[in-house]
């Protein structure tokens, strides 16, 4: 955690409060939120990485982490202070990735600290061990997303080598997952959210080409084992493996494994993980079992169905995406509220009726038109409950109510849609592709 903020951050932050001149609201919610994650969730380590904390939990999760510190890769094109600070964040990720591929929180040490007593195989660095597709994708779409800002490599070292290498034959293995996974996870508690049926295998699913995840990124367990948006972060993320193995690592055999995994999850998507909605013609599902199974939803947590293009799997344009995204953005999706002061995506994860600034942001960012991105703006300044910070969920009918009052995740989110809005992206980012 740190006080005094960076020169080229305090440049950024005086950019944009000089663009919103005539708006002090945007003003004080951008230097608060843009500064968050810098002053208040990272810790140098001795062997020079760094932690990440989530906020009001003391654990770096592989996805929060990654997430939180994304927005600042523009600062990292010209600034080598904040780019050696991500680069740490990139080294601690694949140290815990190491450690072991099926956890998605993790201890600044092993120090046996743990969310739950779950049965399931932990260690003493092990925060939490919810295997989740989307916390391996995070960290290696984080470490092409550096190499792109700054032009660096030396993040693909042999540790990231070996932590790909994990991840291909971890997303292998969950290709059939009844038959060859030994991952298993049970909670006894009241949330059935947060446990796998079935012995901890999870509900029983078909071979679709897809690769299985037991929890969403909201740390939810999954109803149907293939999560859509998940798999078409995998798709994404693989392709940039491929990249970086081609011109950076020179392993045929991780291009030909990336290769090979992203056809067959994307062939999945395509056969298995769309129906043709009676309203909304033929759009993409949330999950499925590849045994006939779907479940029509979206989650606000990322990636989501909505937040697709955000990822670069399709483009913002393409017919099935928009077609989603009219059911998404209807009360069709059982998740998506509408109040007196807000409308927008909430999350099982929260209370009914609560909004995710996170939702919003991914909303803003996909948007088409310039109407829809202020309608969203104006909705961050009248729903951050007088905080100037935002929130995991909000009330639909009084923002006050809210969630998490210290949530970086959400920070960076509203941060990202902020320079979006003004033609800031990251490099290499599906954002910065669109603009083109």
């Amino acid at each position: 955690m740190f006080n005094s903020l960076p020169v080229s951050m305090e440049r950024l932050v005086d950019k944009v409060t000089l663009l919103y001149q005539n708006d002090p609201k945007i003003q004080s919610l951008f230097q608060n939120c843009f500064t968050n994650t810098y002053r208040t969730t990272l810790k140098n380590q001795e062997d020079g990485t760094m932690f990440v904390i989530t906020g009001d939990i003391p654990a770096m999760w592989l996805r929060d982490s990654a997430a939180q510190v994304r927005p600042y890769l523009v600062l990292a094109e010209e600034d080598k202070y904040i780019a050696d600070m991500i680069e740490g964040v990139i080294f601690k990720q694949m140290s815990y990735i190491n450690h072991d591929p099926y956890a998605n929180a993790f201890n600044e040490e092993p120090n046996g600290e743990r969310y739950h007593d779950d049965k399931t195989e932990m260690t003493p660095l092990i925060w939490e061990r919810k295997y989740e597709v989307d916390s391996l994708c995070y960290p290696l779409h984080l470490s092409y997303l550096f190499w792109k800002s700054t032009g660096r490599t030396s993040h693909f070292n042999e540790v990231f080598q070996k932590v790909v290498q994990k991840i291909l034959n971890v997303w292998e293995t969950e290709q059939n997952h009844e038959e060859y996974s030994n991952y298993f996870f049970e909670r006894e508690n009241d949330r059935l959210q947060d446990t796998l049926t079935n012995n901890g295998k999870g509900s029983p699913v078909g071979y679709t080409g897809m690769t299985w995840s037991g929890f969403r990124p909201s740390d939810d367990a999954c109803q149907y084992g293939y999560l859509i948006p998940s798999n078409m972060f995998a798709v994404v993320v693989l392709e940039q493996v491929i990249e970086i193995s081609d011109k950076i690592l020179q392993d045929e055999k991780i291009s030909n494994q990336s290769r090979c995994l992203a056809k067959k999850i994307d062939q999945g998507i395509r056969k298995y993980g769309t129906v043709d909605h009676p309203e909304y013609g033929e759009i993409f599902a949330y999950e499925t079992d590849g045994l006939g199974n779907y479940n029509l939803m979206d989650d606000a947590n990322v990636p989501s169905l909505l937040s697709i293009p955000y990822l670069g799997y399709c483009s913002i344009d393409d017919t099935i995406y928009q077609n989603t995204r009219q059911f998404l953005l209807s009360t069709s999706n059982p998740y998506f509220y509408e109040g007196k002061v807000a409308r927008g995506i909430g999350s099982p994860h929260t209370p009914k009726s609560y909004i995710w600034h996170i939702a919003l942001a991914i909303q803003g960012m996909t948007a088409k038109t310039d109407e829809e991105k202020q309608n969203i703006l104006n909705l961050f300044k009248q729903t951050d409950g007088e905080t100037n910070f935002m929130h995991e969920g909000f009330y639909v009918d009084d923002p006050k109510q809210f969630t998490r009052e210290w949530f970086s995740w959400a920070n960076a989110m509203f941060s990202e849609f902020i320079l979006h809005l003004n033609g800031i992206n990251v490099k290499g980012s599906a954002l910065e592709n669109n603009k083109k």
